[in-house]
């Protein structure tokens, strides 16, 4: 199976509420490689690499988010996997 990639931009009550954390571990778990970073404007960034099936299961993660976040809108766009990460961070 090929990887894929996913820009993913995440508003709502993203920040304070440990989302970058709970995306690693998500991420992690689902094998999936990347990075999750805070934006000035208050919404959250990933980068998303991994297998088709892999990625669908973080992403509906994402449109959740922890327990204590409040995800409004997921804006996502398809672009290819760039190979480049071994881990998923927090950046």
């Amino acid at each position: 199976m090929s990887k894929v990639g996913r820009h993913l931009l995440i508003s709502g009550r993203v920040q304070g509420v440990c989302f970058r954390h709970s995306t690693r571990k998500t991420a992690l778990q689902n094998g999936v490689t990347g990075w999750v970073r805070n934006l000035p404007d208050g919404r959250v960034e990933a980068w998303l690499e991994g297998e088709e099936p892999a990625i669908d299961a973080t992403l509906r993660w994402c449109y959740q988010g922890p327990e204590m976040a409040r995800v409004d809108d997921v804006q996502m766009e398809e672009k290819p996997a760039s190979g480049e990460f071994d881990d998923f961070s927090i950046r």
